[in-house]
């Protein structure tokens, strides 16, 4: 029977387990690293084999027989061996994907969770059910951190340390403006955990996205006050095509003529430019 890629799963679930922890950039080079020492290994030992006989201290003794077989066994094992291999590469960037999804809907939740915050900081007047929303919303992030990365330092016997401490800085300001204990909080203080929330998201902004592997835009806009400088119109290809398609449609019955003299007043009225306010806001 023919060595299928599930029966390289089904080898690699016995023979090369991949543990369960997520696959983060580092863990992910670790892993490469090994595949690719494996793979230069088995690489080198073919070509020693192959050319056993060629070698001084080989050639004519024993081990020049011991590597012929071991060149006809790799030769044979060798569609075997690129199965595996690619199979387990597959999974472990499989897993890989599966991690970077996770941590980027964790970033998103926190950003939403920065802007409730910020926005309870901003309102002149908060009841309970505000203070108790920006909190439900701050103790889900805080949870659901735990499905994307384990506390650092954390055994059988320890918990460990929470990995982004700045999502309980953000807790904390918030709730030393509860409602229920401070029924007046000084404006001062409001702006006071205002910063303290949004120092806490540029400090996790600037480490927890290192995980994601981001690199600057090709074609990034730098400069303040951008503009388009594309002229309007098109090429005389695409205008031909537009009389042919409306030398089509006039040919055809209109349903409405209403609606479409009305529509072709106000094109025409936005070429000429009498509608210049809304040519200029709407997106082309």
């Amino acid at each position: 029977m023919p060595w299928s890629q599930g029966h390289a799963r089904q080898f690699l679930s016995v023979c090369l387990p991949i543990k369960s922890a997520p696959m983060t950039r580092a863990s992910l080079n670790r892993t490469l690293r090994r595949a690719y020492f494996w793979l230069g290994l088995v690489l080198a030992l073919s070509l020693v084999s192959k050319f056993a006989d060629r070698i001084p201290w080989i050639a004519g003794t024993p081990i020049e027989a011991a590597a012929q077989d071991l060149y006809e066994y790799l030769k044979d094992m060798a569609l075997v061996f690129v199965t595996v291999v690619a199979a387990y590469l597959a999974n472990v960037f499989q897993k890989r994907s599966k991690f970077v999804e996770s941590l980027e809907e964790e970033w998103r939740g926190i950003v939403r969770t920065k802007s409730a915050l910020y926005t309870y900081c901003e309102k002149p007047y908060v009841s309970t059910d505000d203070y108790l929303a920006a909190f439900c919303r701050i103790s889900e992030t805080i949870d659901n951190m735990r499905i994307v990365y384990a506390n650092a330092g954390e055994t059988g016997s320890l918990v460990g340390l929470y990995p982004y401490a700045p999502l309980h800085d953000m807790r904390r300001a918030l709730q030393s403006l509860d409602p229920r204990k401070h029924p007046d909080v000084p404006a001062e203080e409001k702006k006071l955990a205002r910063e303290a929330i949004l120092q806490s998201f540029y400090a996790l902004r600037e480490t927890m996205l290192e995980e994601l592997d981001l690199d600057e835009p090709a074609h990034p806009l730098l400069i303040s006050g951008g503009r388009r400088l594309k002229q309007p119109g098109a090429t005389r290809g695409a205008r031909a095509r537009q009389e042919r398609q409306r030398k089509r449609q006039d040919e055809s019955h209109a349903p409405r003529p209403d609606v479409e003299a009305f529509l072709s007043r106000l094109y025409q009225a936005e070429q000429a430019g009498s509608g210049q306010g809304e040519a200029n806001s709407r997106p082309a």
